[in-house]
């Protein structure tokens, strides 16, 4: 389950879900807990930083408890990989796995690249793959994020809906449309708003890909 990293290229853009290893733990600007590994990576966070060269970084230990917000600079960021990097090598990776989130991802690989649209694994699943420190469990949900700069047609937004039915493993899929990112489930359901996570905090909008009429909410 350990995902092959290759060079890391000095003029990388980093996206929300990314993972990344740091030079050091004093790359980061807060102190850091006492559960932290310095030898994990982080995930970039949806989050401004009002500083040009920060990113904003989430850090993660072995319980949910084990949480914290963080910057980092993205000079002493030394690797990174991508959820949908992750989604190429799913059939490499999780040929043998047995825990049900991984299995359900290897069974729904070919009906999400059958959507044209970029995807990968995120959340619990994203991090054991890419790291081979497994934090799944057989009764975890599996986390993807599928990425959709416009409206996906109809073909594509029936394609999402049926992922559910296709496996046992409950699914949390985390649409990106570039300025924000929203539930799935949330948005198939039909309301008249939806709650998009944008950097600059959350906001109920009618259209996802329109943020005309956005109204924060509290976090």
């Amino acid at each position: 389950m350990n995902f092959p990293l290759s060079p890391f290229p000095r003029n990388a853009v980093f996206h929300p879900h990314d993972l990344l290893w740091v030079r050091s733990p004093e790359a980061f600007h807060l102190f850091l807990p006492g559960w932290a590994t310095g030898s994990w990576p982080v995930v970039v966070r949806r989050a401004e930083t009002n500083r040009p060269g920060l990113v904003a970084v989430g850090l993660r230990g072995r319980t949910r408890s084990e949480r914290q917000a963080n910057l980092v600079a993205a000079a002493d960021v030394v690797r990174s990989v991508t959820p949908e990097a992750l989604a190429r090598h799913v059939a490499d990776i999780c040929s043998v796995e047995t825990l049900a989130p991984l299995v359900a991802l290897r069974t729904l690989a070919p009906w999400l690249d059958d959507l044209g649209l970029p995807w990968g694994p995120a959340g619990s699943a994203g991090f054991t793959l890419a790291t081979g420190k497994c934090m799944l469990g057989a009764e975890s949900d599996l986390d993807l994020v599928v990425r959709a700069i416009r409206t996906p047609s109809e073909a594509q937004i029936e394609g999402l809906r049926a992922l559910q039915g296709r496996v046992a493993c409950r699914l949390d899929v985390q649409i990106d449309t570039g300025r924000g990112g929203f539930a799935l489930n949330e948005w198939l359901a039909g309301p008249r708003q939806v709650l998009l996570k944008t950097a600059r905090g959350p906001v109920l909008v009618r259209d996802p890909w329109q943020l005309v009429d956005a109204q924060g909410v509290a976090a």
